[in-house]
């Protein structure tokens, strides 16, 4: 048995390719990045979020509107502006991140596409290659004898045979 040196190619294996500083991280970043921004997004978009939300505006406004004045840090009289520049930071935020996760799904959807159109002509094919080995088959079986012709030629020879020991009597 031949040991292989580790750095022969081998036509079994998948080569790789060298990657350059930048290349990994850059990727790699854009990824987490990436998958740090779907994670919030679908966060965003629970139903959990809204109430926990809604939850945390009600108790700022009932905080800041009940509680004694010396205890307050939000002004009602000035109409929450630290509540509304909260809730607008927060969908600036949020509307980006958003639509980073909406373009990485439809990157991810326009791959999904393209592997189902390749699968789809894959499998039209494989049908049509069956079909045709189908109907090849069909074809050789009407070249075969049916069971009246075995039939009819069994009777013809042996009507000769019978015939046969007849003649030879």
């Amino acid at each position: 048995m031949a040991f292989r040196n580790k750095d022969e190619a081998r036509l079994d294996s998948p080569t790789s390719r060298v990657r350059m500083p930048s290349d990994v991280t850059n990727r790699g970043g854009n990824e987490r990045f990436g998958r740090w921004t779907e994670a919030i997004a679908r966060g965003m978009g629970t139903p959990w979020f809204l109430v926990a939300l809604t939850l945390l505006t009600v108790a700022w406004l009932t905080w800041n509107s009940v509680a004694p004045e010396h205890l307050r840090f939000d002004s009602a009289a000035l109409g929450f502006t630290a509540l509304t520049l909260i809730l607008s930071l927060q969908a600036s935020y949020a509307a980006p991140m958003i639509l980073l996760a909406q373009n990485r799904q439809d990157d991810r959807d326009r791959v999904q596409m393209e592997q189902d159109r390749q699968r789809a002509e894959r499998n039209l094919a494989d049908t049509e290659f069956l079909a045709r080995e189908v109907v090849s088959l069909r074809l050789a079986i009407q070249d075969l004898p049916d069971r009246d012709f075995v039939r009819n030629e069994l009777r013809a020879l042996l009507e000769e045979i019978l015939a046969e020991d007849t003649d030879e009597k």
